[in-house]
């Protein structure tokens, strides 16, 4: 759990590094959007599915919080990320990106992901 907007990051990238979709889908809120070239992932259950499917070739990613600009119990993050996987051939293939996130906080006072653009260099998804 991130109990500051500013340790969603650090969060994330643990759980993704774990491959671990369960973990990740519980930093967000029930009614959660994952922004994707696909169309707009809604809700946990389908963003965990996104992330079952995206973590199947054992990415590790590195995030690094760019600006976090918190209005009451609103959050918007910032960030740089970067991504490798095993790509066709068994080459590495490494993508990067800006991300931009909304966050809430909870009433027990931790933060969650609402509304989650990923973004990427090269047009794919995170």
């Amino acid at each position: 759990m991130a109990e500051t907007p500013e340790q969603l990051h650090r969060v994330f990238q643990d759980a993704f590094n774990r491959h671990d979709a369960d973990s990740i889908a519980a930093l967000y809120e029930a009614d959660a959007v994952l922004v994707s070239i696909g169309g707009p992932v809604e809700g946990i259950d389908a963003i965990r599915e996104w992330y079952r499917a995206a973590l199947t070739k054992r990415p590790r990613i590195e995030v690094r919080t760019v600006t976090v600009s918190v209005a009451g119990g609103l959050a918007m993050l910032q960030g740089k990320w970067s991504s490798v996987a095993q790509g066709p051939d068994d080459c590495e293939v490494q993508t990067e990106g800006n991300n931009v996130e909304v966050a809430r906080r909870q009433p027990d006072g931790h933060w969650l992901f609402v509304i989650d653009n990923p973004g990427s260099t090269d047009g794919s998804p995170r």
